[in-house]
């Protein structure tokens, strides 16, 4: 049974802008926001675009398809985002009204706590010819996998399970062997408020030395 301190609720993580998108796509979003390179920035905004419309391909028969996928990718920023779009930047005045609800994806995902989006970030990653531009996007794929699986298992995890992982979603396109560049364990759980198992271990340790104590007094 998983213990109450490990559980994350909803009404805990960070507000999503546009709930239908999903959690993932918010989060990539963030991370678009955060970085400081506007040309990085930029790249990384036009996969986000791509992701968000094969997520949502009944939009693509709906009148000013992509200027919608825009408007809601700046609204999911919460209109933070510094980037050139190919058409005209909402305004949050004028946006008063709701989004249009985005039908959530049917389609079986393989393994839950990394998502489709994740999934169709791997697609695009196999289909690239290979190369450090090809290179990079795996890399930061395993590492997004690799925060994503901490904020939902809230433990630690080996970095060849993050690396089997990506091949097996990859149906073995992906082979990975190194895991020097991927992000340190402790500094994820620290960034998401989770806990690592050496932590609790040590906590628990001290409740135990605490209790002993009392038996002796």
């Amino acid at each position: 049974m998983q213990n109450k301190e490990s559980l994350t609720y909803n009404t805990e993580r960070p507000k999503m802008q546009i709930p239908e998108y999903g959690r993932n796509v918010q989060k990539l979003v963030d991370y678009a926001v955060s970085l400081t390179d506007r040309g990085e920035r930029q790249k990384v905004v036009n996969a986000i675009i791509k992701v968000m419309g094969e997520l949502n391909p009944h939009l693509r028969d709906v009148e000013e398809y992509k200027p919608k996928l825009w408007t809601h990718l700046f609204i999911i920023s919460d209109f933070q985002l510094d980037v050139d779009s190919p058409y005209p930047i909402p305004e949050r005045e004028k946006l008063s009204g709701k989004p249009g609800k985005v039908d959530y994806p049917q389609s079986k995902i393989k393994i839950g706590h990394y998502g489709k989006t994740v999934e169709k970030m791997i697609d695009k990653a196999c289909e690239m010819e290979k190369g450090e531009e090809r290179e990079a996007l795996e890399k930061y794929i395993a590492s997004l996998m690799k925060r994503f699986y901490l904020t939902f298992n809230d433990t630690s995890v080996e970095d060849e399970v993050i690396l089997d992982h990506l091949s097996k979603l990859s149906d073995g396109q992906i082979q990975l062997s190194d895991t020097s560049f991927l992000p340190n364990t402790n500094e994820i759980l620290r960034s998401t408020g989770g806990t690592s198992n050496k932590s609790k271990s040590k906590s628990r340790s001290k409740g135990k030395n605490r209790n002993k104590n009392r038996k002796r007094h």
